[in-house]
Parts: C-alpha cells; structure tokens; sequence
C-alpha cells in the first residue's frame, strides 16, 4: 500500500478544480450583475488544501529549505509574472482605462510584497487575484524555514508564530500594509490544512460516511450564507473549507475514488484557470453589455469563456514553462508539484 504522501488523491484534485471554478463564477457575477458570494469561498479552500499539501508530500521525501522554495517558485512565479506582464502590457496600451501604474507597485507585485492599488488603494497587486500569492508566497517562506528544524517541532512552532501573527493583528492599529495584510485571520487557514494532514498521516479520520454527512454539511452552511446574503469572511469560511477538506479526504481514505479524467484535468489546470480567467471575463461582460444580451447569458457566456481561457493557458503555456523548468531541476532530490 502507498503511504499517505505518495498516493494520488482524486479526491483533493477535483476540489482543486471545483475551487477554482467557484472563484471564476463568483468574478463572472459580479462582471455580469449577478450576486454569487459563495464562489469567493474557493480562495479559502485552496488556501487549506495548501497546507494539507505542503505537509504531506514533505513526509516521506523531505526536501531541503533551498529545494522546497525552488520548487514553489517554479510552480508559481513563471505563469504570475507572464499574467501580470500581459496586464501591465494591456493597461500600458490603453487596454484597462481603470488601471494605475508606478514602478513601486508594479515591482511590489512581481515580488509578492503587499501594497496598495494607486488605481483604488486597495492592497492589491497589478494582476488583482495574485493578492492570493502574496499569501501563498509568505506561507511557503515560513513553512520552507521550518525545514531546518526537526519534524516534531515545525507544526507546534508554525502554529504559534501563525497565532501570535492573528493575535497581533486583532490588537494592533498598524498601518503598515505588510502587517496589515499577514495578521489577518485567513492565514490560519494555512494552518488548519497542516492540522488535517497530521491527521492523515497518522491515519486519525472519520468513516467515509461522516465525510459524507461533513461534506453535504458544509456545502449545506456554504449555501445557506449565500441565500441569507451573509458576508463571505474568514471566520466563517474558514470552518466551513477545512470541514469540506477533512469531508472529502474521508471519503477518499476509504473509498479511494476512480480518476475521472475531466475532473482531474480541472485540478491540474486549476492554477491556470485561476490566474488567467479575468481577462476572457472582462472581455465577454464587456461585450455582452455593449449589445445588449441577457445578464444570464452574459453571465454563463463569462464563466464558460473564463474557464476555457484558463484551460487554453494551461495547454498553451503552464504545461510548456513547468516541463521546461523541470528538465532544468531533474536533479533535484525532492521535487514537489
């Protein structure tokens, strides 16, 4: 039998793929004037995922801090930095009228350091759904750091520094954007995919029917946010996408689900529909204003071309960059994906 970090897990792949598509209906709705709240919450069940991963493929095959950062960098920034060139590119030539841009920001963005807009003072980055990566980018720092330590101290030791960050930001009136940004709650979230993935390893899961009953449970809560129109934040997300994770690991423990190739190709170009769904979103909202078509159909036409665009992307260019970059690292003695 494999052990927890070598097999492949369907089950957190298609969830891959469902998060991003919820992330691409949620922007498809608000281009379109449509309210679809609960697909913001993808961003928070990636953000599990995202811990529950990093903790379990360094089980077995511990990388080192310097092999595991390269390996996320590979991951992340080709594909970020080509997106935020074509935005830069695009509002350069007149492309996104709303678009500000200073070389502070602009450098900020590529290298994932928080700060705000000068197009809204919001704190994001040029591309605005890399604000994601600034978190994934700051977790990956800490987690790549705990590599020098002894395996039993890195979860006790990530888990104070996490909740000393939280607790600091719901005392402090800082206004430094760095600060601002890293104590916010969502960073725990992080943490509770590390807690799930302790408990995976150690084989300490509900039946596959309580995930079931967890599953319908949490899918349940995140509908009833969406219909009572409550606010999509993270002490309530938070709960509801660690319960989903654990609901589905559940199932797979024991029920080991089959590949099914669409949904697993989902996953796998989940990166890509997720970075690269805006500009096919504004493109179709935008048309499909101008003449006049139904918000419905505009809104299905957004999202059907959001999430074909990511998948063209992935085709086109994560696949091309990712296999380059890995030729460049086969000597790598913990590779991670």
């Amino acid at each position: 039998m494999m052990s927890p970090s070598e097999e492949t897990l369907y089950g957190i792949q298609y969830l891959r793929g469902a998060a991003a598509i919820a992330v691409v209906l949620f922007h498809a709705a608000e281009r379109t004037g449509y309210h679809f709240a609960i697909g913001a919450a993808g961003v928070d069940v990636f953000f599990v995922i995202s811990g529950f991963i990093m903790w379990v493929i360094t089980f077995r095959r511990e990388p080192t801090p310097l092999q595991f950062m390269r390996a996320r960098i590979r991951r992340i920034v080709p594909l970020y930095w080509l997106a935020t060139a074509v935005m830069i590119i695009g509002g350069l030539g007149g492309l996104f009228p709303n678009l500000v841009l200073t070389l502070e920001h602009v450098v900020a963005s590529l290298l994932f350091i928080p700060a705000r807009s000068p197009s809204n003072g919001e704190i994001w980055p040029v591309l605005v759904q890399g604000w994601t990566l600034n978190y994934e980018m700051f977790f990956y720092l800490i987690f790549g750091s705990s590599l020098y330590l002894t395996r039993r101290w890195r979860l006790p030791l990530i888990s104070a520094l996490l909740i000393l960050l939280v607790l600091y930001g719901a005392v402090s009136d800082t206004e430094n954007v760095a600060l601002v940004t890293f104590t916010r709650p969502i960073i725990l979230e992080f943490l509770a995919g590390m807690v799930i993935g302790e408990f995976w390893i150690k084989g300490r899961f509900p039946s596959a029917a309580l995930g079931v009953a967890l599953v319908a449970a949490t899918l349940g809560g995140f509908i009833y946010l969406q219909a009572a129109r409550m606010p999509f934040d993270t002490l309530l997300c938070g709960p509801l996408a660690a319960g989903l994770v654990v609901g589905i690991l559940a199932i797979e423990r024991e029920w080991r689900p089959r590949r099914i190739p669409v949904f697993a190709f989902l996953g796998d170009a989940s990166y890509s529909i997720y970075l690269w769904h805006s500009f096919a979103i504004a493109v179709v909202a935008k048309v499909g204003a101008s003449v006049g078509v139904h918000t419905a159909i505009s809104f299905i036409a957004a999202a059907s071309a959001g999430i074909l665009f990511g998948v063209a992307c992935h085709y086109l260019l994560e696949r091309g960059l990712l296999s380059h970059a890995w030729k460049r690292q086969r000597s790598a003695k913990a590779p991670l994906s």
